[in-house]
């Protein structure tokens, strides 16, 4: 029998091994709060470059408010696999801005012939008469890092969110929210100046936008950006035939946080022929919503080349090798009857969450789970129950086939259960998780052997 506390332990132990790995699904990464996601496809994998959360302590940061140091970056070829590259730029070492600002807001990176330039906002040091947020460079000849930020802001630009859109004749396009408008221009070759002045773009709708982000499909140029319609953000764009405008508004691509998230911020990804929107949530933090955590989500377009909604999810994007922790609270569907989703532990949210099957009959589904063709012969479980319960696994595709019985033994501890399969199966299923018998019975993870 295993203790919650041990198994915090063994964790601990594996990310002292394995310091820059985290596994899950929705949000992307557990074991600090990320925001602003923009997702780009460097070498063959995904990389994301979001900004950096952290909770404000005496002297460091505005209580009750965002507060932001530094910038890390994160890579995977799954989506579902990520690696921490580190600390890539902080406000301590970049020479033109204010390092007691805690305002390293949503970032952007770009390639250009061997080169990675990752765009930030700061607040920039009083110089000149110089005040408010501006837009700086860093250079770095890996998309991992390290960058070194160039001495000074890009002249001209002063404002947040920056994003660069490269097109198919190379000419390469800034946008950045502030000001009260949206804003845009061409980039020199050396992408660290404006070609041409700053245009505003029009035609959109009135009311807060931030968070431009600029992709093309079939010849459309998509204008996508967070916009406070009521009082939270939701995702919304506009097309056009150029990089520059003019855009007509087209309609929503995601809804307002139904849980009352003020912010959502994105970027847009095609990745091994599929479509893919980043976004944030405040996951890890339900009760302030400065704490952040990135998601993804398959997008998907019409015929004509508008944006189908898309619905946030906890399962997220991605197929699960089975001989890893399957996180099945990060479910696809379940009994909202008998079955519900909670904090393991309160006080420590980055430890995650696990599933309560509260009477027989409740259940949960994870869906694409990979069991290849490796023949596995049985499955742990790792769940508590006070009074004992037998939680069955079956494939939930397409014939509901039983993979496993596992009988929980009754006790206040957690403890791994572990039970040889009752069919094998092979390829990539959805996974059902029921109560059968007892219970209650808590969750937290399944993995195959």
């Amino acid at each position: 029998m295993m203790k919650r506390r041990d198994t915090v332990r063994i964790a601990l132990g594996l990310m002292f091994l394995f310091p820059s790995v985290s596994r899950s699904q929705n949000p992307l990464i557990t074991d600090q709060f990320t925001a602003d996601p923009t997702a780009r496809v460097f070498q063959g994998k995904v990389f994301v470059y979001p900004s950096h959360d952290i909770p404000v302590e005496p002297g460091k940061g505005r209580p009750g408010w965002f507060c932001m140091a530094d910038y890390h970056v994160f890579s995977s070829e799954n989506l579902s696999d990520w690696t921490d590259h580190g600390v890539i730029v902080s406000q301590k070492k970049v020479p033109w801005a204010d390092s007691s600002a805690y305002s390293m807001w949503a970032p952007d990176c770009v390639e250009r012939n061997g080169k990675y330039y990752f765009y930030f906002p700061a607040p920039a040091r009083v110089k000149e008469g110089r005040r408010g947020m501006s837009i700086g460079v860093a250079v770095s000849d890996s998309p991992s890092g390290p960058f070194t930020p160039e001495p000074e802001p890009i002249a001209g630009v002063g404002g947040i969110d920056p994003n660069v859109f490269i097109d198919k004749d190379g000419q390469a396009y800034l946008y950045w929210a502030g000001m009260g408008a949206m804003s845009a221009a061409k980039l020199k070759d050396n992408m660290t100046e404006l070609a041409t002045e700053r245009q505003v773009i029009q035609d959109l709708p009135k009311g807060m936008k931030e968070g431009p982000f600029v992709f093309e499909r079939n010849g459309i140029y998509y204008f996508t950006y967070p916009h406070v319609e009521n009082k939270i953000e939701r995702l919304e764009y506009a097309v056009g035939d150029n990089p520059l405008g003019p855009f007509q508004f087209k309609g929503v691509i995601m809804d307002e946080s139904p849980t009352g998230c003020w912010t959502n911020h994105h970027s847009v990804l095609e990745y091994k022929g599929q479509w893919f929107l980043f976004y944030h949530h405040n996951d890890l933090s339900p009760h302030f919503d400065k704490n952040r955590s990135i998601r993804a989500d398959s997008l998907f377009f019409e015929p004509d080349g508008s944006i189908r909604k898309v619905v946030p999810t906890l399962r997220g994007a991605g197929i699960t090798p089975a001989d890893r922790k399957i996180q099945i609270d990060r479910h696809t569907a379940l009994d909202t009857s008998g079955a519900s989703i909670a904090f393991l532990d309160t006080s420590d949210r980055f430890l995650g969450w696990k599933t309560e099957l509260r009477k027989p009959g409740a259940w949960i589904r994870y869906n694409s789970v990979d069991f290849g063709t490796a023949g596995f012969g049985s499955v742990v479980v790792c769940a508590v129950s006070e009074s004992g319960g037998t939680v069955e696994i079956r494939s939930c595709n397409p014939d509901g086939r039983l993979i496993a019985r596992v009988t929980v033994s009754p006790g206040p501890d957690w403890t791994l259960a572990q039970s040889a399969l009752a069919n094998r199966t092979s390829g990539v299923r959805n996974v059902c998780v029921s109560l059968i018998q007892g219970g209650p019975v808590a969750v937290d993870w399944i993995r195959f052997e």
